[in-house]
């Protein structure tokens, strides 16, 4: 989850590198630390917390060299301190490392013996010892592939050494990494986000490979140290997605853009014409495929979980859905007619991406919904489907996840189409529905004033629930997500139904609950549900659709409408009231919202 950077240049580069953390920083603010090479010395700077932390050190001013590494960290081993933050040096080597060394106590062990001294509690100091132990005895390239042999777990690596001044090795297994081309000068970074304002050229590394960057030259090799060749690619250019504008954080200009990604998105797959659905290039017969799994984590398994109703509400298919974290330590029966969703907003979830590395092992069809189309899933995904979003910053998400549900909703219509479980009409109709969706969010944004005015009892609340039925339960459970990761207040999703299997025994006085009732098949159940928390004396906020007819139920708290479409879109409407609920008792809290607390953008360990 940490970011890495790296430049190898013909001139100075810490104000470059401080720039490209910025970028990064989404991945990892517990603390942040650069390292340049100049007149034969290693110089480091390191911060605890956030990068502005690390820009006011006055020693940055002083940070010479045309050759340097950056890192952001997302704490795993050791506490988030100046000492533990990366680059970690000896007096020839300096690493910055993204991922978890699962075998660094045994070598360190090993190394102690050998003499070396360790300052920090990180798994990633023992590659520093590591590589400087096999230097001794070993030239640069030998020892860059001993020390891989050694590391067990996921990394990517930028390396910078004291007697080759001109160069930087970067290495990945498990975790993403990428090289950027310039004029006279050459990249190493996490992602393509904190390559862009630099360059528009990147080459990707597979898996076990590693590559040796010069400021006028890259060369790649493969796991047995034999040279190979790498494909450049373009990427677009958007980097003013990474302002603010006029807003405060990030995550109020990406719930407002809401209307325009789903609009953009739409654009993409529907033909206004003919009132089709256009998925280009699907890989398979539809007679192949009897049965889908949906695999996520976070925010990402609450889209999965939505497509599972709408697959059962309008396809014959079998679905499952699955945690991406538990899919791999499982006995997995695999099935040739299954068809394998990967959802990922970054592409790089290392849970999602271990699952989908699994089922490409055993010769499964697999397909990815994800943001960064040029991702370490999406590339090794057998078809990829874009949610056409663009760099979403905030961490926690927003418009990725609307976009989520959206591209999966499209495929469902469009296979639901292709089986005749659903008859031209309807189809059609749903299309036209969903055309109009873009619209119908921007009017629920509109809720704006009421949801600061009950922000507040949230905000002061020791705990509260979110209540659903049917499509409205996962949006629960991402409502109660929002609000943990935003407001750190105690929150939990349920099925509105299972409130009477324990779970009540939580309600008391004053208690702030959601309920999600829309007026839909399962409204009349759903509302009385409700009345069994309101009796036990919980704050219920109702969030329905508008409607003439009155809410058949009594003593609620506070009631917000969305607007009206079909059934299978309510969840959409809904979900806007619950992020900038957890929006604005954030705000309310004085909390950083764009960056909470021990979270990070891109979940790239296990």
């Amino acid at each position: 989850m940490c970011g890495i950077i790296g430049i190898a240049s013909s001139k100075p580069v810490s104000s470059a590198i401080i720039n490209s953390l910025r970028k990064l920083e989404y991945r990892g603010y517990d603390s942040a630390g650069i390292a340049t090479l100049s007149d034969g010395f290693i110089n480091e700077v390191k911060s605890e917390g956030k990068l502005d932390n690390l820009e006011k050190n006055p020693a940055i001013e002083n940070m010479l060299g045309s050759l340097g590494i950056g890192h952001v960290r997302w704490a795993t081993h050791g506490k988030p301190n100046t000492i533990n933050a990366h680059p970690h040096s000896s007096k020839s080597v300096s690493v910055v490392h993204n991922g978890i060394i699962e075998n660094s106590t045994i070598l360190k062990k090993y190394l102690i013996g050998k003499g070396h001294k360790f300052k920090s509690q990180t798994d990633s100091e023992v590659i520093v010892h590591l590589i400087t132990e096999y230097l001794k005895t070993n030239n640069l390239k030998n020892s860059i592939l001993k020390m891989l042999k050694q590391l067990h777990g996921s990394f990517a690596l930028g390396i910078i050494f004291k007697d080759q001044p001109d160069l930087i090795v970067g290495a990945r297994r498990g975790s993403p990494l990428a090289v950027g081309y310039g004029p006279n000068e050459n990249y190493l970074g996490s992602d393509s986000y904190a390559l862009k304002s630099m360059t528009n050229k990147i080459s990707y590394l597979n898996d076990g490979e590693f590559c040796i960057v010069k400021n006028n030259h890259v060369e790649f090799f493969n796991e047995e140290g034999i040279k190979v060749n790498k494909k450049v690619l373009e990427l677009s250019s958007d980097d003013q997605n990474y302002d603010k504008g006029d807003f405060k954080h990030f995550m109020a200009k990406e719930i407002e853009e809401q209307p325009t990604t789903l609009k953009n998105c739409i654009k993409e797959y529907v033909d206004n014409i003919n009132n089709d659905i256009n998925i280009y290039n699907f890989p398979w017969d539809i007679k192949e495929i009897s049965s889908i799994t949906l695999i996520g984590c976070g925010t990402a398994y609450h889209s999965c979980l939505i497509a599972k109703y709408w697959f059962e509400e309008l396809t014959t298919l079998d679905v499952t859905i699955d945690i991406a974290s538990e899919f791999r330590y499982r006995k997995n029966r695999f099935k040739k007619n299954n068809l394998y969703i990967f959802v990922s907003q970054s592409g790089e979830t290392a849970d999602t991406y271990a699952a989908l590395d699994l089922c490409n092992k055993n010769e499964m069809k697999t397909c990815s919904v994800v943001n960064v189309v040029e991702s370490s899933i999406a590339r090794d995904s057998n078809f990829v489907l874009p949610i056409h979003c663009g760099p979403e910053i905030g961490v926690a998400s927003t418009k990725a996840f609307l976009g989520q549900m959206l591209v999966l909703y499209i495929l469902i219509l469009k296979l639901a189409s292709l089986r005749k479980d659903l008859n031209e009409d309807k189809y059609v109709n749903k299309i036209k529905d969903l055309k109009l969706l873009p619209k119908l969010v921007e009017e629920t944004l509109l809720t704006e004033n009421k949801i600061q005015t009950v922000s507040s009892t949230f905000t002061d609340a020791k705990g509260s629930m979110f209540l659903g039925r049917g499509f409205s339960y996962p949006i629960a459970l991402e409502g109660a997500l929002k609000l943990k990761e935003l407001a750190y207040v105690h929150a939990e999703g349920y099925p509105a139904g299972e409130m009477k299997h324990g779970p009540l025994a939580l309600i008391e006085d004053g208690m702030p609950v959601v309920v999600l009732a829309p007026r839909d098949n399962y409204y009349p159940k759903t509302i009385s549900n409700m009345q069994e928390v309101i009796a036990r004396g919980a704050k219920v906020l109702l969030i329905t659709n508008k409607s003439k007819d009155e809410v058949m139920s009594e003593n609620i708290w506070e009631t917000i409408e969305v607007e009206n479409t079909n059934d299978d879109l309510l969840p959409f409407l809904l979900t806007i009231p619950l992020q900038k609920l957890a929006y604005y008792s954030a705000l309310k809290k004085g909390y950083d919202i764009d960056k909470p607390r021990n979270l990070a953008k891109s979940v790239t360990v296990e």
